[in-house]
């Protein structure tokens, strides 16, 4: 049964960042500890090598790993294969196989360009339009990495710190649209032990519940698996009003009012799950520059998420 108290509770929470939760369990702790837990970030550096991606057809990828986590940046497409927290699980579970739908092909992060002036930034499978990079940034406490379009039209850059992790859509084909996704499995398997939260209330959701229209701000959605002691979140930087369906009065003021309406749809599938900031069905959203936090919190409270999304948002 799906429960708040149900031990190793975890959640992903999508934001692209890492933050530490200290004095959190899973046993049910009293709101009075929920406020007092301390939400750091942790003081490690960030390290960049370079090789493959062994669960995705032995891709070459850049491998960055920060506090908690690590991540493999498929280098030819742009986009996250896998995405391994402390114990190594990977919530992803991105593989190439064509054919495989669901349950590989279609997994990623941000998984941007959908058949707008080509598709790109999702890790290599057979619709993915290939892309050029650059390490622009290599410290130890930040890396820097940038993806351009292979037509030249687009280019996001993806920033490494040593508590998280931000994509940020820096140029836009002009007259298209993109949106930004989490497609794939919390704690490693999609089951009915899964859960998310997000922005719009304090209540853990079953992974086949669906979310439909605009998020509040900060715009966030954290997704979990009750057999892990940690969430994985996404978080939006940029504030958005999708406009509601109820106040549409035509198309024409429809699509007038879409260059600044931004829904953030989440469904599940069979074998991932399907969150799309700036998504509404098969509809892109997103026409400027917008960036973007993933990571995880170690802690299964939803206090935790929200705390450390506020404190994102504040840098």
């Amino acid at each position: 049964m799906f429960s708040l108290t149900t031990k190793n509770f975890a959640s992903l929470l999508i934001i692209a960042g890492v933050v530490t939760s200290i004095g959190c369990n899973t046993r049910g702790d009293s709101s009075t500890q929920a406020a007092q837990e301390a939400i750091k970030t942790s003081p490690t550096s960030v390290t960049l090598t370079h090789g493959v991606d062994e669960s995705a057809s032995e891709l070459s990828a850049y491998i960055v790993e920060i506090a908690n986590a690590t991540f493999y940046l498929e280098k030819q497409g742009g986009g996250l294969s896998s995405l391994l927290d402390a114990d190594g699980i990977d919530w992803i579970g991105f593989n190439n196989a064509k054919g495989s739908g669901w349950k590989g092909e279609y997994r990623g992060f941000p998984n941007a360009v959908h058949k707008q002036d080509g598709s790109y930034f999702h890790a290599m499978n057979a619709g993915t339009d290939p892309s050029t990079s650059k390490v622009t940034i290599e410290t130890a406490h930040h890396v820097q990495i940038v993806f351009t379009s292979g037509n030249g039209k687009w280019q996001s850059q993806w920033d490494f710190y040593p508590e998280r992790c931000d994509f940020t859509m820096t140029q836009v084909s002009a007259g298209y649209h993109y949106w930004v996704q989490y497609e794939g499995v919390p704690g490693g398997l999609m089951d009915e032990s899964d859960f998310w939260y997000n922005s719009a209330d304090n209540q853990p959701h079953p992974i086949n519940e669906s979310f439909k229209g605009d998020l509040p701000s900060p715009e966030w959605f954290a997704f979990g698996d009750e057999k892990s002691p940690r969430m994985f979140y996404l978080l939006h930087h940029e504030d958005d009003a999708f406009l509601n369906s109820n106040e549409q009065e035509s198309k024409q003021s429809v699509d007038k009012q879409q260059e600044d309406s931004h829904p953030d749809d989440y469904v599940s599938r069979p074998y991932m799950t399907v969150l799309g900031f700036g998504r509404s069905n098969k509809e892109k959203f997103l026409n400027t520059p917008q960036r973007f936090s993933i990571g995880f919190v170690e802690s299964t409270r939803y206090a935790a998420v929200d705390k450390a999304v506020k404190n994102l948002i504040a840098k």
